[in-house]
């Protein structure tokens, strides 16, 4: 059995990191000094801390202001699979993955289901141009597989924008536990 003094430390454990996640979710760029303040820890629990944290941290990056780096457009594309078939699936997946992580303006890629469709991918796009040829070779690559291709369309530059993207939103809503 479990002594309570241990399963006490645990949840504390606990808590700093959910507390320590959030503050990286809401800046960070913050200093381990500066975290340690916010969380009301030490510096080097924060450093070590941040280390155990490593395994829900996909990156540390900036989200920039599309529209002033040069996009104008955000797609949203979904796609029906034409076939559920394993094998021809598993074959097809290495070339799918090579020719996505091949395209840095595309973000994410997924498959999913609604809408009637079963892929979802999100990119940026420069300008229409640009964003019709992705959708040339995405449709050219993946017709054997894939039909029923639609896309929304957003325009960073004069779209109405009612929140903007930004991942520290996230801080106020990340819940235990880790």
């Amino acid at each position: 059995m479990v002594s309570p003094t241990v399963l006490v430390r645990g949840q504390m454990k606990e808590e700093k990191l959910l507390k320590l996640l959030k503050a990286l979710l809401a800046n960070s760029r913050r200093s381990d000094r500066e975290l340690a303040k916010a969380i009301k820890a030490s510096q080097p629990t924060v450093t070590r801390n941040r280390k155990i944290l490593g395994k829900y941290i996909r990156s540390y990056t900036i989200v920039p202001e599309f529209s002033k780096i040069g996009y104008e457009i955000l797609a949203f594309t979904f796609a029906k699979a034409k076939t559920y078939d394993k094998k021809t699936v598993d074959a097809k997946m290495p070339g799918a993955i090579e020719f996505f992580m091949k395209s840095p303006n595309v973000l994410f890629v997924s498959d999913g289901e609604g809408l009637g469709k079963d892929c979802a991918i999100i990119s940026l796009h420069k300008d229409y141009s640009r964003y019709q040829n992705f959708m040339r070779s995405y449709i050219f690559y993946f017709t054997d597989t894939m039909s029923d291709f639609q896309s929304f369309i957003v325009s960073l530059k004069t779209g109405l924008v009612m929140k903007p993207f930004d991942l520290s939103y996230l801080a106020d809503d990340v819940e235990g536990p880790l």
